[in-house]
Formats: C-alpha cells, sequence, structure tokens
C-alpha cells in the first residue's frame, strides 16, 4: 500500500493560495477570517518555497558534473 504525502503536493498548494488571495482580494471576508486565511497563505507560501527550494536542489545535482556545477542556459521554447 503506497504512503500518502504529509503534505499536499505543489500545484495543489499553489490552486489553495490562489483561491485564498481571490478571496481575501474580494473584501468579503470578516477581520477574523482575513487573518486566518492570511496565516493558511503565509503556511502555503512556505510549503511552496520549500517545495521549489528541494526542486532547485535537485537540478543543481542533476547538472553537477566531475565535482563542479556547469551552468547552462534554460531556454522554456527548446523543443527536445
Amino acid at each position: 500500500m503506497a504512503r500518502k504525502k504529509a503534505t499536499p503536493d505543489f500545484e495543489q498548494s499553489l490552486a489553495d493560495l490562489q483561491t485564498l488571495v481571490e478571496r481575501l482580494e474580494s473584501g468579503e471576508l470578516s477581520l477574523e477570517d482575513s487573518l486566518s486565511a492570511f496565516e493558511q497563505g503565509i503556511r502555503l507560501t512556505r510549503e511552496c518555497q520549500a517545495a521549489l527550494n528541494q526542486a532547485e536542489q535537485k537540478v543543481q545535482i542533476l547538472l553537477e558534473r566531475d565535482g563542479q556545477l556547469e551552468e547552462a542556459p534554460f531556454d522554456a521554447d527548446e523543443q527536445p
């Protein structure tokens, strides 16, 4: 049986954060609900940042050759 992740994946956290931002921007939340949403948004932001940092570390490991990091330009338009 596969283990469940303790934290939601990056995409879900990002979607949840977007929903929170939209709710906050609507101006229809009470002060207490706004503070609660803000706290949740901070938590989601930290989770997303941690996931991005971990992905960056993995990329650096994959690009490392002979003990030295080789920087390679990223071209999003380049097709493999």
